[in-house]
């Protein structure tokens, strides 16, 4: 008697196509060479524990960044299964913007005096202008394409993205912009044998405050109601009185909101902003949300903080250990090469896919 798991188990095997093989190949191939380069670089015994604890904890808040910019992709694609690649971009807009505000409070001396106060001023300065221009782009570059098919929004959102950019770069510069430093972040705290950098704590549980914050909002709020409820059913939540629109403005502000705090804590990691820097982080942001499973917003904020972490781990555990020259200067395609194993071997994501029903 054959057993259920024995038939599926033959039905996969007959549908299985030479594509399909060739995929899990690579993905093998791939896998193996993480794990061999892994094996060879703890074995030669390059790093220190306490510097392997430095890469997971500055991992953690780079991965914090990401699952805050991440939030924004998921749930745009929950609501409307539509990708805005322009997000970015509306991450970008936020600490650019309160550049301007930070090196003012700098100059008048508030850093030093009153630290709390002007990182909060900062903040709610680069939450507002990417909520304002998350909500502005909703409004113009795809409220009047919601019936149209979806290749128009995507090419849309791509040049919605590329507009944005160079608006930004007419106003402000092309030039590279550097956050001021705050006296309060310099330094380390030592927890034990542990020494870790002030700004490295300070970002992490910054990005898990407001992580919390948005999914307790998402989750237990009127308006986070109504948008769940539109990410179900967009017909059946008009019928039972939700302002549709409404919704899905509020869907890109919360999104927005994220992206803007998410700018803030990245510039106060890598002290840097300029016209262009929403690309990398929005494109990584976008691998984590489908890591974790797109549209799922537990998923985003776990795909996040496990790339962070794998980014930051990765030149020197596996790249190293396989003999490459340059291992830092291939850290942007681990993330890449994450998404690539991912969705050979799991293409729902760590937590699967959540979508909107469709009539």
């Amino acid at each position: 008697m054959v057993s259920a798991r024995t038939a599926r188990w033959r039905v996969r095997l007959r549908h299985l196509s030479g594509t399909d093989v060739a995929l899990w190949l690579i993905g093998a191939l791939l896998l193996a060479m993480v794990l061999i380069g892994s094996y060879k670089s703890l074995q030669a015994g390059r790093y220190t524990t306490r510097q392997w604890l430095d890469f997971i904890i500055f991992g953690l808040a780079q991965g914090g960044v990401y699952a805050l910019i991440a939030l924004g992709y998921t749930m745009v694609y929950g609501v409307l299964q539509m990708i805005n690649f322009a997000h970015g971009e509306v991450f970008m807009s936020g600490p650019f913007t309160a550049y301007f505000v930070a090196r003012a409070l700098d100059k008048a001396g508030y850093f030093d005096s009153y630290p709390i106060l002007s990182l909060a001023i900062v903040f709610v300065v680069a939450m507002a202008v990417s909520t304002f221009v998350a909500v502005v782009l909703e409004l113009v570059a795809y409220r009047p394409l919601r019936g149209a098919p979806r290749l128009v929004p995507l090419i849309t959102a791509i040049g919605a993205s590329f507009f944005l950019q160079y608006t930004f770069r007419g106003l402000y510069g092309s030039g590279v912009k550097a956050y001021p430093d705050i006296e309060l972040l310099q330094g380390t705290w030592s927890l034990g044998p542990v020494v870790i950098q002030k700004t490295l704590v300070v970002v992490f549980i910054a990005a898990i405050v407001l992580l919390v914050g948005l999914y307790l909002f998402v989750q237990h709020t009127k308006i986070g109601k109504g948008i769940r409820a539109v990410a179900e059913d967009q017909q059946a939540a008009a019928l039972m009185g939700v302002n549709v629109d409404r919704m899905v403005s509020m869907t890109f502000a919360v999104g927005g909101a994220g992206a803007g705090a998410a700018g803030v804590l990245y510039a106060l990691i890598f002290k840097q902003v300029h016209f262009f820097m929403g690309f990398i982080p929005g494109i990584k942001a976008f691998t984590a949300a489908v890591l974790g499973g797109i549209g799922n917003i537990p998923g985003a904020m776990l795909g996040g903080l496990f790339l962070g972490v794998f980014e930051s781990l990765g030149p020197s555990l596996f790249l190293e250990g396989l003999g490459v020259p340059a291992p830092y200067q291939l850290k942007d395609a681990i993330a890449f090469t994450m998404l690539v194993l991912v969705l050979i071997f799991r293409p729902t994501g760590i937590l699967g896919e959540r979508i909107a029903k469709r009539a």
